[in-house]
């Protein structure tokens, strides 16, 4: 049977700024009264040094703009830095973009037609047959879906497929207000921009994917949301999220990791999307991982914030990059719904 393999991964992120500074030039003017106090201990903790932004609210404040005017520059932001991931991914992979069979494309934070998925593959000349998938408002967790969809066409049709994860979260700042938000107080502590893309050949050298899965609790539907606005996206995010995924984490990875013959103790590789310092502190309690277990989920969140849906593979580029690199790898995602997605990646050579 074919097996799908991760070949090639790259990765792309506008300008950077320190988070200090993001807070003491822009966030401490942004609120008022004891909503300014409340928002500088977010700031503080949130486990953030750095990260990147396509518009840096230190250049432009886009915080009053209309949404059409948010999704014009998406385009304009989007794709330079699409094309510069997906390079970088068939390059590492040594592949030319007339290659790929199918070309996923995840994001939440913009929309046109024609979108990305065509756009880039016009200028970066993939064949007209390339066939095209587009995963829409699935939020941080879309990767892995796409990574899922993208195996199954490897495995069923034999040819190369390329999954893109891109996001402008920084174009969905909120207008400022006097009024105490905790949720949207921690979306601007958090967000960040990036885009990385991932090839996955049949029966290369890299990493196989052995199995996509996840689970659903509608019961907390409400818990996160990412709701269309006259001023761009807002974000809803419950403080109990972490007590959700404290229910369902353990029993998801240990079924995963059972039907492939391996055990917690055995994965040497984490990539667990870092939502927060609280989502990775219950990964690791209920997973009873070694301190050291998510230091690349809580490196990447020091640098690069959490990115939405490109963060869990800007962790796995982490891990592949390391000395020596993982035998076995488990990728963790979540995002509305609840949901929790899981996928298991071992060594192939």
């Amino acid at each position: 049977m074919t097996v799908p393999v991760i070949a090639g991964v790259g990765t792309a992120h506008p300008p950077s700024a320190d988070q200090q500074e993001l807070w003491e030039r822009f966030f401490s003017r942004h609120y008022s009264g004891a909503t300014r106090a409340l928002a500088e201990r977010i700031f503080a903790n949130s486990g953030v040094t750095r990260r990147q932004a396509a518009v840096s609210p230190l250049i432009e404040d886009v915080s009053d703009w209309p949404t059409e005017r948010r999704m014009r520059r998406y385009q304009v932001e989007a794709l330079p830095l699409g094309k510069e991931a997906v390079g970088r991914a068939l390059t590492s992979a040594g592949l030319d973009a007339g290659d790929v069979g199918l070309f996923v494309v995840c994001s939440c934070t913009g929309y046109a037609t024609p979108g990305l998925d065509i756009l880039l593959a016009r200028d970066l000349g993939m064949s007209p047959t390339t066939q095209r998938m587009f995963v829409g408002h699935m939020g941080c967790y879309a990767a892995l879906p796409g990574l899922g969809a993208a195996s199954d066409f490897v495995v069923s049709r034999g040819r190369p497929a390329l999954l893109l994860c891109a996001e402008l979260t920084s174009l969905h700042l909120q207008p400022s207000s006097a009024r105490v938000d905790t949720q949207q107080i921690v979306s601007h502590a958090l967000f960040s921009d990036a885009a990385v893309a991932a090839v996955i050949v049949p029966d290369g050298r890299g990493y196989a994917v052995r199995e996509v899965t996840s689970v659903t609790d509608t019961s907390t539907a409400d818990h996160m949301t990412w709701d269309v606005t006259d001023t761009g996206f807002r974000m809803g995010l419950s403080p109990k999220v972490p007590q959700v995924l404290s229910t369902h984490v353990r029993g998801l990875v240990e079924d995963l990791l059972a039907r492939h013959g391996a055990m917690v103790s055995g994965v040497d590789g984490w990539a667990v999307h870092p939502g927060g310092p609280r989502i990775l502190n219950v990964v690791e309690r209920e997973l009873e991982l070694p301190p050291t277990g998510l230091a690349a989920s809580r490196a990447t969140l020091d640098e690069h914030g959490n990115c939405s849906s490109p963060t869990v593979l800007l962790i796995l580029d982490r891990l592949l990059r390391a000395a020596p690199s993982p035998r076995r790898v488990v990728m963790l995602a979540f995002g509305p719904g609840l949901t929790l997605y899981a996928v298991l990646l071992e060594r192939h050579v």
